[in-house]
């Protein structure tokens, strides 16, 4: 029997970035529970039962307009947003990227920020914008516990230890942060019209990082590990269903207790 709190049957999702380790979790759970999901991302690939995938740059405003037109054509407005589309500096980065603050290049920055923050902003825009029309929905807009807190430099010391250098870059920290006002400042714009909107802050997601990161990250977490991707669905369940109904302008940390010290 299902529980109405968390009913999402007969809905319709949109999560943006929807083919990486997250996002196909986040797809594939709605879907599984009866929401019709569209998956906006410019990775191709296959998706399971009740999932669409629109190649979607998020940071193109047209692109979206055109796949949110379709999405609505097809199955009405969505009931839930979930901006999860991200862009951080990869393990194999230039070096550049991962020097000192003072020589971190502008480029970089740019285009962290122009996924992060700017295409948050443009999907809150376009399907919140028609959400609000319809007078309901959800927004759950992801963060990082590095949006919270500084990174914490040392778990990157293996990296030092063979003579490069490495440091975990600023503008990922700068990008998962403004998500955080974002979030509060469209939960009060948006009240009045139905539409709930909170930040989801995740801890680091296991990845098969080394293992070197991995002793390091493990012992300043709280729980003593990372973050297993099905571990964040939950939280989007529950701030997509009727369960959060009164919740809006919330951040909800699932982090093993990072920030807890």
């Amino acid at each position: 029997m299902t529980d109405a709190l968390f009913d999402l049957s007969d809905r319709v999702a949109v999560v943006t970035g929807g083919m990486g380790q997250l996002g196909s979790v986040y797809a594939a759970g709605l879907a599984g529970r009866g929401m019709r999901v569209a998956i906006f991302d410019v990775e191709a690939g296959d998706t399971p039962d009740g999932v669409t995938a629109y190649d979607v740059d998020v940071t193109d405003r047209a692109a979206l307009e055109q796949a949110a037109g379709a999405v609505e054509a097809e199955w009405g407005v969505p009931h839930l947003l979930v901006n999860n589309a991200g862009l951080d500096s990869p393990p194999d980065a230039p070096a550049d990227e991962v020097g000192p603050f003072e020589t971190y290049p502008e480029e970089s920055f740019d285009a962290v920020m122009d996924v992060n923050v700017k295409g948050t902003f443009l999907a809150c825009q376009v399907v919140g914008g028609a959400m609000a029309r319809e007078g309901r929905g959800s927004i759950v807009n992801v963060s990082s516990i590095y949006g919270l807190l500084s990174p914490v430099q040392d778990l990157y010391e293996f990296r030092r230890e063979g003579g490069e250098t490495f440091v975990k870059p600023v503008a990922y920290s700068v990008s998962k942060s403004a998500i955080l006002n974002l979030t509060r400042y469209l939960a009060t714009y948006w009240a009045r019209a139905g539409v709930r909107v909170n930040t989801l802050t995740l801890a680091g997601v296991w990845n098969n990082q080394p293992a070197e990161f991995l002793e390091a990250y493990n012992a300043r977490v709280p729980m003593g590990r990372m973050l297993r991707a099905e571990e964040a669905l939950g939280a989007v369940v529950f701030l997509g269903s009727d369960a959060s109904s009164y919740v809006t302008g919330a951040n909800l940390v699932v982090d093993g207790g990072w920030s807890a010290w």
